[in-house]
């Protein structure tokens, strides 16, 4: 259960929050030695591995040994291109594997990837076996926060980050709240429409995660951590102050696993509690918790975790099966009280291609799908997922091709909606100036047909992340989400500076049915297909290890069939964002 914190008219708490979040950042910035690695901070906390190099900082002249310490870190560190990457398991994985050897620390540093996941790069220093350890609780010095305590496998990190947020709409919903709203539970007061509007908001996450072996080859491991956020200003949907505090991650986990003497590897994890999941990359399970509402910090999304999570996984060298049950923790207001189980199987094959499949049930729900003359429950869902990636040169120069497709089914109703994506690209990483990668994605989410008696339109469940995966434009999605749709996006990412990214995109948007019951209300009948495009540009710069700026400027030119539909003359809707986020 979360504890709540709110506030009316008093702006007083905000004020708090952003003054901390300045101050915080200040700190990070006069602490930090742009001349390190650059890592976004918090850009690293779930994300697809593209690549994972160990290297010496301090080499051994016996290179037999230097191979055994780099091989011990690599199978400790339990994850390969492909998989998905989390700051916290690898850092658990690695203070395992410094175990009883002479490993003395290891840092891991994250950047972007060329292709949109994340190159992890594992320092590590030669010493003595760990005898006295390090940590502010062993060393009594603040210098070596975050580690508290790393002793023998025993590791206790603190976890403290940051946003501070602007956020700006000229022309919101089009400049016609009033349809495009109507009806909407997150409307509280004034929303943002017609002219232009702003707000600020941010959020400050603490947290305590540890882990300690419990024999040879098994440990527990844990987490508690809180995020108290708040937002002021002109909304999306509201202009009331709010700050709230509720817990984030709570969870505990026991892990464990051999190695044959013929190098192969099984590892088992059982997890459970409050805590991040997803698949893949976002394109059924992303979004495990909601922001907004009450809880303020609509945009920066500090949210993951879900209300409660069970999680079983084995792994066998590369192969990964896991069982899970998630309760997401949904806003009050639009509380579906909806559960899912599911069970994924992931494996990496020669040649580098990475395949997956998953299997979903809904167990229970409150959603409902609409059409003209009868109303569904999503409870009784059934979904079977496929995807796959060809990326064999993923940390460089080269081709890649992905795609995932769904089939969803009912087993109270007559039920049979589909989705499919695939996206071809080429990466010029270190051939071409500013190591350009360019692709093309299309994606189809069906709509239901009136004409059938069967139900078709595509439930997106927990789809979603960021602008560069599921959110299919940034401010298009605010109207059209993933069902009913298809989309067309160009994407670039380019580097004119290390610490320097840009990414333009193009969309074309596309209804699938011009029949849409079960989106917004004001589009339940479009009187067309072509939606509208968008064009945006995110950049992100990459300061320090500690510090991230990121911005972008989004522009939605809406088509005829908007006007048609909503009876009104649609503005095109334009946002600017800039954030800054800071991690310790």
């Amino acid at each position: 259960m979360q504890a709540r914190a709110r506030i009316g008219s008093s702006h007083s708490p905000v004020r708090w929050l952003l003054l901390t979040l300045i101050c915080f950042f200040i700190v990070n910035a006069r602490t930090s030695n742009p001349a390190h690695a650059q890592s976004p901070a918090g850009f690293d906390d779930i994300g697809r591995l593209e690549s994972v190099v160990v290297k010496l900082e301090n080499p051994s002249p016996d290179e037999a040994l230097n191979r055994r310490l780099i091989d011990r870190i690599r199978v400790g560190l339990g994850i390969f291109p492909g998989d998905m990457f989390s700051r916290t398991t690898a850092e658990f994985n690695l203070a395992r594997a410094r175990r009883g050897a002479p490993i003395t620390r290891t840092n891991i540093v994250a950047m972007p990837g060329p292709t949109g996941g994340i190159s992890v790069t594992i320092l590590a220093t030669i010493g003595p076996s760990e005898v006295e350890g390090r940590g502010a609780l062993i060393s009594g010095k603040a210098s070596d926060l975050p580690v508290f305590y790393d002793r023998n496998g025993t590791f206790l990190r603190m976890r403290l980050e940051g946003i501070s947020m602007y956020y700006g709409n000229n022309h919101a919903w089009y400049g016609n709240p009033g349809p495009l709203l109507a009806g909407n539970p997150l409307v509280r007061g004034k929303s943002a429409g017609r002219g232009y509007s702003h707000w600020a908001e941010g959020f400050v996450h603490a947290g305590l995660y540890g882990i300690t072996p419990l024999g040879d080859n098994i440990s527990v491991y844990g987490g508690l951590s809180g995020i108290y956020s708040g937002s002021v200003g002109q909304e999306l949907f509201t202009d009331k102050t709010r700050s709230y505090f509720g817990v984030e991650d709570a969870f505990i986990g026991i892990v464990g696993g051999t190695t044959s003497s013929d190098g192969n590897r099984f590892v088992f994890n059982a997890s459970a509690g409050r805590q991040r999941f997803g698949v893949g990359d976002g394109f059924l399970i992303a979004n495990t918790a909601s922001n907004g509402g009450n809880r303020g910090a609509l945009q920066s999304n500090p949210r993951w975790a879900a209300d409660g999570l069970a999680l079983l996984q084995a792994r066998y060298n590369n192969t990964k099966m896991e069982a899970f049950y998630i309760d997401p923790d949904e806003l009050p207001e639009v509380d579906s009280r909806t559960k899912l189980i599911g069970v994924n199987l992931e494996t990496r094959l020669p040649g580098g291609f990475d395949i997956g499949a998953m299997y979903l049930y809904v167990p229970q729900s409150k959603f409902n799908y609409y059409t003209a003359s009868d109303v569904f429950s999503r409870q009784g869902l059934q979904v079977y997922n496929a995807r796959m990636r060809w990326q064999p040169n993923p940390a460089g120069a080269g081709l890649f091709l992905a795609g995932e497709a769904g089939l969803q089914r009912n087993d109270r109703f007559d039920m049979r909606a589909y989705a499919w994506t695939a996206e071809l690209g080429y990466s010029f990483a270190a051939t071409l100036p500013w190591s350009p990668t360019i692709s093309y994605r299309y994606a189809s989410f069906s709509g239901d047909d009136p004409s059938t008696k069967r139900f078709e339109r595509w439930d997106p469940l927990l789809s979603g992340d960021n602008g560069e995966r599921w959110v299919q434009g940034i401010n298009h999605f605010k109207i059209f989400q993933n069902s009913n749709l298809s989309t067309h996006r160009i994407q670039m990412r380019l580097r004119p500076f290390q610490s320097i990214e840009l990414v333009p995109q193009f969309w074309l948007f596309t209804a699938d049915r011009t029949t849409n019951l079960g989106g917004n209300p004001a589009f339940s009948f479009v009187q067309g297909r072509y939606l509208g495009a968008e064009t945006n540009l995110t950049v992100k710069w990459f300061i320090s290890p500690k510090l991230m700026l990121q911005g972008h400027v989004a522009a939605t030119f809406p088509s005829t069939t908007v006007r048609k539909t909503i009876g009104a003359s649609p503005d095109p809707w334009i946002s600017t964002m800039v954030f800054l986020r800071a991690s310790f």
